[in-house]
């Protein structure tokens, strides 16, 4: 008689079991009398933003680096800003701080150099169209221009998204809020920066083809770069160059991987911005709703973008026609109430010096027809002018006597001699002249019937 010996039980659930686990995960996830989830079932509990709003409120009750805040309401930079908490020009809530490692919520109260901390402004872009030879940066050690020297004075304090080296032109954004900047900077944004490049030398559109798939340059990776060959000008080449990274001199560098020499870098647009026609080192401001479209929710949520707060520094020229159209009590498009183009300073005061000096032109071509220059002269027609055939003749001034008449001349028998009766006739037809005007003449001697 053989026995049959029974396999060792194996530490863990056998096969029967993990069934009868998975009929009972099914049991519990499924309770009797549910309803099999359908798509619209899906789709009303798919969301939960309970957690991720506890979230943003638990961030908003810890509250923010008392330097980020300082530099946030406009007053200084956040080095800035530690520097005044270190010299003891901050208080919170009645005490000197000494450290700037601490955060302020809403409810704090703030104090700098004896005032209440200004309100946050309204978060704000402006388009910048930088020259050459400034630098980007607020205080330069070599004692060079910077570009906000060259800002306009109503603008606020604001700070550079990116950077431009000093021989690079073209846009260049700025704006008042912070989070804004850094979010835009990074290139997990993914904005294309979209540059016009000149450069000596030589290269064929397959060696740019060959930059989308990234390149590595003395150790440092660069990501992909679109590049398109525009057109050959003598020993230089134009090139429209698109990336989503931005490193430090990126542009030159892969070019002069490629054997060229970059001689001019003209950014033509980061992102949805576009240069267009804005004029150099002038600056134009995007207005509230279109930067918030063109950020989304996502990017303005993670910049912590405010587009509710107040504006409290306009341009000059916006609040003297504001003022001027609440005076007159019209609207900015009417005609009776306002102008219909509304410009810039720096338009406004071209358009003014362009029509100064046309009004002084029709002035001094007045003056100049006023002059008494000679005698006059008879008015010719123009379109009789290439028909004449000597100058015209002098105008008779009024009060001038009427010359002689010439005497005339006859054949006689003596040959040509001076009409002796010419008076004679002169006086007699003078003297008919004066008879009625209509008719013909009157009877000479008596009446006839």
């Amino acid at each position: 008689m053989t026995t049959r010996k029974t396999p060792s039980k194996r530490p863990g659930p056998s096969r029967d079991r993990r069934g009868d686990n998975r009929a009972s995960d099914k049991r519990r996830a499924a309770p009797k009398g549910a309803r099999k989830a359908g798509p619209k079932t899906a789709e009303k509990s798919a969301p939960k933003a309970a957690p991720a709003a506890r979230v943003s409120d638990a961030t908003a009750d810890r509250g923010e680096r008392i330097a980020k805040v300082m530099a946030r309401a406009g007053l200084c930079s956040r080095r800035e800003a530690e520097t005044w908490v270190e010299n003891g020009r901050v208080e919170l809530n009645g005490k000197v701080l000494t450290t700037p490692a601490i955060t302020v919520t809403p409810n704090d109260k703030v104090l700098v150099d004896g005032k209440p901390l200004p309100t946050r402004e309204r978060t704000r872009l402006w388009l910048y169209h930088k020259p050459r030879g400034l630098v980007t940066t607020n205080k330069d050690p070599e004692g060079r221009p910077t570009v906000f020297d060259r800002l306009p004075d109503e603008l606020p304090r604001v700070l550079t998204v990116g950077r431009l080296d000093i021989n690079t032109e073209g846009l260049l954004l700025l704006t008042n809020d912070g989070g804004l900047a850094r979010v835009l900077e990074l290139p997990s944004t993914g904005w294309l920066r979209r540059y016009r490049v000149r450069a000596f030398g030589k290269v064929t559109q397959a060696d740019l083809d060959g930059l989308q798939e990234g390149v590595a340059i003395e150790g440092v990776l660069y990501g992909a770069i679109e590049a398109t060959l525009d057109k050959e000008q003598g020993d230089n080449v134009w090139m429209t160059v698109g990336l989503r990274e931005g490193k430090n001199r990126e542009v030159k560098r892969v070019l002069e991987h490629l054997g060229l020499a970059v001689n001019r870098l003209i950014r033509v647009s980061y992102g949805p911005f576009q240069l267009m026609d804005l004029p150099e080192n002038d600056v134009r401001e995007i207005r509230g709703r279109v930067l918030r479209d063109q950020l989304g929710e996502a990017l303005a949520e993670e910049a912590g973008a405010d587009f509710d707060a107040p504006i409290f520094h306009q341009p000059k020229q916006e609040e003297e026609k504001k003022s001027s159209t609440s005076k007159r009590g019209g609207k900015p498009g009417n005609r009776e109430g306002g102008q219909g183009k509304w410009l810039t300073a720096r338009e406004g005061k071209s358009e003014t010096d362009r029509r100064k000096a046309a009004k002084s032109d029709r002035s001094d071509e007045k003056k100049g027809k006023r002059k008494n220059s000679g005698p006059r002269r008879e008015k010719v027609s123009p379109r009789s002018q290439f028909r004449m055939t000597s100058e015209p003749r002098l105008r008779k001034d009024y009060g001038e006597e009427a010359p002689a008449p010439r005497k005339r001349r006859i054949w006689g028998e003596d040959g040509l001699m001076d009409d002796k009766q010419q008076e004679n006739r002169n006086a007699r037809d003078r003297k008919d002249r004066g008879g009625p005007p209509r008719g013909g003449r009157g009877p000479r001697g008596g009446d006839r019937s």
